[in-house]
C-alpha cells in the first residue's frame, strides 16, 4: 500500500532531498520538509501525515519525552470506479532516547488524538458553496 506516498520530516529526519520542499515548524527552528506530488490524494495523505508528525511533538512535550527527530510516511489507495478512499495507514519513525515503552505510550496517544485522522476516520461532508466568483467585467 504505498500509492499516492507522502514523506514528511523534522528534525533529524528532515529529507535533503532535491524535490523536498521545506515549511516552517511550529514545533521545531528547522523546519519541516514534505516529500509528495501535488495531487489531491497526495494532499489528503500530506493532511493526515502532518498531523500526526506536529501531534507528536506536541504529545512528547506532554508527556516529557524527548524527540530528535520524526518521519511520518503516509499512503493509501482509491477505488478508481468511485475516486473513493480505500485508507490510509501511516508510518512514524522516531528519534529519541526514550524508552521503547514510552515512545510506544507517545504513538498510542498520538494515534488517539491526532485531529485529521480522526477527521478523516469519522467522515465529513464536503460540499461547493453556491455562486462562482470570477473576475469582475
Amino acid at each position: 500500500m504505498n500509492q499516492f506516498e507522502v514523506i514528511v520530516g523534522a528534525g533529524s529526519f528532515r529529507s535533503d532531498s532535491p524535490g523536498a520542499v521545506r515549511f516552517p515548524h511550529r514545533w521545531t527552528p528547522e523546519g519541516v520538509t514534505v516529500q509528495a506530488d501535488f495531487t489531491g490524494a497526495h494532499l489528503l495523505h500530506l493532511a493526515a501525515a502532518g498531523c500526526v508528525l506536529n501531534d507528536v511533538y506536541r504529545e512528547a512535550a506532554t508527556l516529557n519525552i524527548r524527540v530528535d527527530g520524526v518521519q511520518v510516511t503516509a499512503a493509501g489507495d482509491f477505488d478508481t470506479s468511485t475516486w473513493t478512499s480505500t485508507g490510509i495507514a501511516y508510518h512514524v519513525e522516531l528519534n529519541s532516547p526514550a524508552s521503547p515503552d514510552d515512545l510506544a505510550r507517545l504513538l498510542t496517544e498520538v494515534d488517539t488524538v491526532a485531529e485529521i485522522p480522526r477527521a478523516i476516520r469519522a467522515g465529513a461532508p464536503v460540499h461547493r458553496r453556491p455562486g462562482f466568483v470570477g473576475p469582475q467585467r
